[in-house]
């Protein structure tokens, strides 16, 4: 079974995350196929928008932290997969949609939050989670996180790691839209066609000029994001952490 399933269908191409056993949860060659397949998508004229979701009941919880001493497997290698996402995503001359099915966390999040339109069911919730195992959010998310609902709700929800239900983030301006379970299918699928259908060259420019207003920050923030995350991984809040979470305990950090 392909971790990442897709298809082209009517102009739109869908890039559904197949790990649904695992809350589609990041491997590192699944994040190196799906930066490929966004990057693919720019060559492809078949391709008139993109969108990416997952299977079962989450959109992705992020980087998979399962195993034992899961933190030794985990370098500055990590955060340049997260990153390449990011800017396949932000630099792709379409329009991405995130078809935000589940809940959406860690690394998971910032893709998403990525997306040019994020359309999200109630199901779905949104959680920058890194502070729980002693990490900082990546992926883009502490530039993209801030430009969308301002430093003051960016800082809470990052440092707090609390998760934002879909109506909360579309309240707070995170996402563009969030509807109901049983309208969600239908919603992406309007939005889908409906940017399928639209002019391709505006449609470039004008992704271009709103991330050239809103991101001019988001270059600097993923070396940011790398520089500080890569000192993190050597820590011992980090080990303890993921220790924590993978004995469902609360962490006992003493910032070392």
């Amino acid at each position: 079974m392909a971790e990442l399933e897709s298809r082209v269908e009517d102009g739109a191409l869908w890039l559904t995350l197949n790990r649904p056993e695992a809350y589609n949860a990041l491997t590192d060659e699944l994040a190196v196929t799906l930066a490929e397949a966004l990057e693919g998508a720019g060559a492809d004229d078949d391709v008139r928008v993109v969108v990416v979701t997952g299977s079962g009941a989450a959109f992705s919880a992020g980087a998979d932290i399962s195993g034992e001493h899961s933190h030794e497997r985990f370098d500055a290698s990590t955060m340049d997969r997260a990153s390449r996402i990011i800017r396949a995503v932000t630099g792709l001359p379409k329009p991405v949609v995130a078809a935000v099915n589940g809940v959406a966390a860690g690394v998971g999040c910032s893709a998403a939050l990525a997306a040019d339109v994020v359309v999200a069911n109630e199901s779905a919730s949104f959680l920058l989670a890194f502070t729980r195992i002693g990490l900082m959010p990546d992926g883009g998310a502490t530039a993209t996180v801030a430009a969308s609902i301002g430093r003051a709700r960016a800082m809470r929800m990052a440092l707090l790691a609390e998760p934002l239900s879909a109506r909360e983030a579309h309240a707070a301006g995170l996402i563009a839209t969030a509807v109901a379970d049983d309208a969600f299918d239908a919603e992406v699928d309007r939005v889908v066609r409906r940017l399928a259908a639209g002019p391709p060259l505006a449609f470039a420019a004008t992704k271009k000029a709103v991330n050239a207003a809103t991101l001019t920050d988001l270059e600097a923030a993923l070396e940011r994001e790398k520089s500080g995350q890569t000192v993190l991984l050597g820590t011992a809040d980090l080990a303890e952490g993921m220790r924590a979470f993978a004995e469902k305990r609360r962490p006992e950090f003493r910032g070392e």
